[in-house]
């Protein structure tokens, strides 16, 4: 199969082209630099300039490809909700291009949009108050139109260079010279290796059904205070705990995000398409074996 991924040279999408090649299929992976195009070719992938903005270049990489996988996101989250809107544009570009074919789609969401409080199924849909619904939201609008389009949601995705949300904490602990958390510190996050990502997407390419919720979910929560004191230990740092009140101030918009209880489920996932997360590293692991001094 000849799959077009956008994303290609991000982290994720740096783990899903090898593993798509190693399965016997062909990669066409959209580079907005000189630099990620020499990458993706390193990689044995084939490239297409573009970017998310530019949607008569995704249309006509989908139009030539057998499927889709979109992994790229504008992320500022300064301008998150006007980035989702672009993502909606973007999604519904690659799916008009799969019109009528059946040919997958594959679009990636976050765990986090999806029953907060209680460890979130794949069956749960996400708030229509939380920007990036619209992701979804795209997704299924393209189901009338013949489009085997589903959603890979993704947890906070690791290794020991990068992890998510969670790397945003590390950068604001380095600044203020603690690493907090919200009372307790025991909502959890939800969290996956990257090597364990990528096969989730090669699957849903294979195997996924149109409408279907995928999730990539190794760990299905992990407390913010073991993540907090692992960052203290790798910076050599004070671990506090802040009132939610703080911590709006501390974490600016990370506050958002890091008093959430939001754990997920993979169970409907791995039954479905048959994918077990192997023996990488936890999230924690990965924290206290990081190099902190090169993050």
């Amino acid at each position: 199969m000849r799959v077009f991924v956008t994303g290609a040279t991000g982290f994720i999408g740096s783990a899903l082209v090898p593993e798509l090649i190693n399965a016997g299929h062909q990669v066409l992976g959209l580079a907005r630099s000189d630099a990620g195009a020499n990458s993706l070719r390193g990689a044995g992938a084939q490239v297409h300039r573009g970017d998310l903005e530019d949607l008569e270049s995704l249309r006509s990489a989908a139009a030539m490809s057998d499927g889709v996988i979109h992994l790229a996101f504008i992320h500022d989250f300064s301008k998150f909700a006007e980035n989702c809107e672009i993502d909606r544009r973007a999604v519904g570009a690659l799916g008009s291009a799969l019109a009528g074919s059946k040919r997958p789609l594959i679009v990636t969401s976050g765990t986090a949009l999806a029953a907060p409080g209680r460890s979130a199924s794949e069956q749960d849909r996400p708030s229509s108050k939380v920007p990036r619904v619209a992701s979804e939201e795209a997704t299924d609008a393209l189901g009338s139109q013949g489009v085997r389009a589903s959603v890979v949601r993704l947890p906070q995705v690791h290794d020991r260079v990068k992890q998510g949300l969670v790397s945003y904490l590390i950068a604001i602990a380095r600044e203020k010279g603690v690493s907090a958390y919200v009372g307790e510190g025991l909502n959890r996050w939800p969290a996956v290796h990257v090597l364990d990502a990528a096969p989730v997407y090669r699957l849903a390419l294979e195997k996924g059904t149109a409408g279907a919720r995928y999730h990539a979910v190794a760990e299905e929560g992990v407390q913010l205070r073991d993540i907090a004191n692992a960052i203290g230990r790798g910076l050599n740092i004070p671990v506090v705990s802040l009132s939610p009140e703080q911590a709006a101030a501390h974490f600016g918009w990370l506050g958002l995000f890091v008093g959430g209880d939001i754990p997920a489920s993979s169970a409907q996932t791995q039954m479905q398409l048959g994918w077990r997360p192997t023996a990488k590293p936890g999230l924690i692991e990965d924290l206290n074996n990081m190099r902190y001094q090169e993050a």
